[in-house]
């Protein structure tokens, strides 16, 4: 009798778990597990949708410039619609400055780390170069739009984004030559002169480069160096 009840209680309890199980499983798992993969969806095009305007926008900027592209030209490159654009961005300066803030984050955080005087002037300068020339390298259509956009007017908006990104840059290698004054006095007080011919001078080199009238290697690298030490310390 008891193991005629026992497996009737056995049954009543296997049949109450599969129909919880299937209520989980229904109810709970398959719609969370929806949600969740549209919570990734979801994000990715966001990704996808703001990496394919910056994509396009600095592609536009880099070969007709900032100013002769209109937004509509970049939606329409990028294949979405203007309030998406204006969600991400607000306008095309905030573009811009979003362009800029993505593209230089790893550009600044080597040149901090290059900049950090050891005691070696020319070891110090090689480090720079090779940053900057490493940059190129991987951005070339970035670098050639901020470029143009340097020596743009000073009342023009890019002009004043990216000079605010190049006072940085210029102040951390200003930086570096006032450091090594303690053991190159004869560079005393000459430091923001001496960061404006040096980065103008990768800038140079950096300018053939992308028209293809040189190639940024270690030999332009010691030549870049060795021809920058000659100049300030003769």
């Amino acid at each position: 009798m008891f193991d005629k009840v026992e497996g009737n209680w056995v049954r009543v309890f296997h049949s109450v778990y599969a129909v919880l199980l299937h209520v989980f499983l229904l109810d709970i798992c398959i719609p969370f597990g929806i949600y969740y993969c549209m919570l990734i969806a979801e994000n990715r095009m966001t990704i996808d949708n703001r990496k394919n305007i910056l994509e396009c926008a600095v592609h536009l900027f880099a070969t007709r410039g900032y100013d002769a592209v209109g937004i509509q030209e970049i939606v329409a490159a990028a294949g979405i619609t203007k309030p998406t654009l204006y969600h991400y961005f607000g306008n095309k300066q905030g573009l811009l400055e979003a362009l800029l803030h993505e593209h230089t984050r790893q550009l600044l955080a080597d040149l901090r780390f290059a900049t950090d005087y050891r005691g070696d002037l020319t070891l110090s300068l090689t480090n720079i170069v090779k940053v900057y020339f490493r940059f190129a390298q991987q951005h070339r259509a970035f670098y050639r739009m901020q470029l143009a956009m340097w020596f743009a007017p000073p009342d023009n908006v890019s002009f004043q984004i990216v000079a605010e990104l190049n006072q940085e840059q210029h102040q951390l290698i200003e930086g570096l030559f006032i450091q090594a004054t303690e053991q190159h006095g004869n560079m005393r007080g000459r430091h923001r002169r001496y960061a404006a011919t040096f980065l103008g001078t990768i800038n140079t080199y950096v300018t053939l480069a992308l028209n293809d009238y040189a190639e940024l290697n270690d030999a332009l690298i010691h030549t870049l160096v060795h021809q920058f030490m000659y100049g300030i310390l003769s």
